[in-house]
């Protein structure tokens, strides 16, 4: 395996000069800096990037543990965590927990194990939350995303609760009283502030809250279709319904199509999140949209700041706002 000397010997300069071309750390002349890149080539040299980390105390790697990486949300979410961390000449690492507090832990643990320089995490719902705070105790920064608890770390997500409050009030405002909501699985902290959001509207507009109309479980399609098509047969139907999740709309969605109902004309309907390219549905579905690329763009942007220790104050917690775009599905004109 060719060497840093070899390079050197090659291109007729020292190992700091083909050091600086490598890691441009010192401006070279064009013609030095030709001769080196010809060299490395010619010899197949490769950086040993891990040594170099060690020296550094860096790996140069993020761990990003996702509850679902096919969801669309967490999927930009991703992405936008790709991109800082390719800006920042990093390597993100990635793990998928599936909702699964052992997979979450094992995850922490394999990551760790790895050194990596800093963690993103997005909670399940019944995170052993003892192990994010060990591994913070232990130095390691780490930065939640989405869902937002009482660990004592950096978080970024969005605002949950007001966004549904006033497009359950929409609703009202269009006649409708009897509102179902489809949940999920409430020990989600975000899944929590969206029926938050919900009660809150309906209070507001002095509508009693009907236990029968919210729609609980684990949140995933076919959970939600099952649990919604009970409500939907009942002898007094909601007349509009709110998802929280892009799993539970699909969940309501199918339940509708299996009882041969359409939106808007059986029900209104409204979701959280949603589908991408929501607006090419017919009827167009009214969705809240979380700037989901840009929570994980900040988040790995304030990761940044922790591992190069230009921020150390203490943990921030950064709520950005979504975007309520209204369309047929509730009953508004297109």
């Amino acid at each position: 395996m060719a060497t840093i000397t070899d390079v050197a010997r090659m291109a007729g300069v020292s190992t700091s000069t083909v050091s600086h071309v490598i890691n441009g750390t010192r401006p070279v002349r064009d013609e030095t800096r030709i001769r080196v890149e010809e060299a490395v080539r010619a010899t197949g040299y490769r950086r040993d990037s891990l040594a170099r980390a060690m020296r550094r105390s860096r790996t140069d790697s993020i761990g990003l543990i996702l509850t679902d990486v096919s969801e669309p949300a967490f999927a930009a979410m991703a992405r936008g965590v790709e991109r800082e961390a390719m800006d920042a000449g990093c390597t993100v690492l990635l793990a998928n927990s599936g909702e699964d507090p052992d997979l979450e832990a094992r995850a922490l643990e394999v990551l760790a194990e790895r050194r990596v320089d800093g963690l993103l995490i997005a909670p399940v719902a019944r995170s052993h939350r003892e192990v994010i705070a060990a591994v913070v105790d232990q130095g390691t920064p780490v930065v939640l995303i989405d869902r937002l608890d009482g660990v004592k770390a950096d978080q970024v997500g969005v605002e949950n609760t007001a966004p549904m409050r006033e497009l359950v009030l929409h609703l009202v405002a269009h006649g409708h009283q009897r509102i179902a909501l489809a949940a999920g699985d409430t020990d989600v902290s975000t899944i929590a502030e969206r029926r938050r959001g919900y009660l809150e509207a309906l209070d507001e507009a002095g509508i009693t809250a009907d236990d029968t109309l919210i729609v609980t479980g684990t949140g995933r399609a076919d959970d939600t279709r099952e649990r919604m098509t009970g409500v939907l047969r009942q002898s007094q139907p909601p007349s509009a319904v709110v998802a929280a999740s892009t799993e539970t709309a699909a969940g309501v969605l199918a339940a509708a199509k299996g009882l041969g109902l359409t939106t808007p004309e059986d029900f209104a309907f409204a979701t959280f999140d949603g589908f991408p390219y929501a607006d090419l549905f017919r009827p167009g579905i009214t969705t809240i949209t979380q700037p989901a690329h840009e929570i994980g763009a900040t988040a790995m942007q304030l990761l940044l700041s922790r591992i190069d220790g230009t921020l150390t104050s203490r943990p921030r917690a950064i709520r950005l706002e979504p975007e309520i775009t209204y369309r047929e599905s509730c009953g508004c004109p297109a």
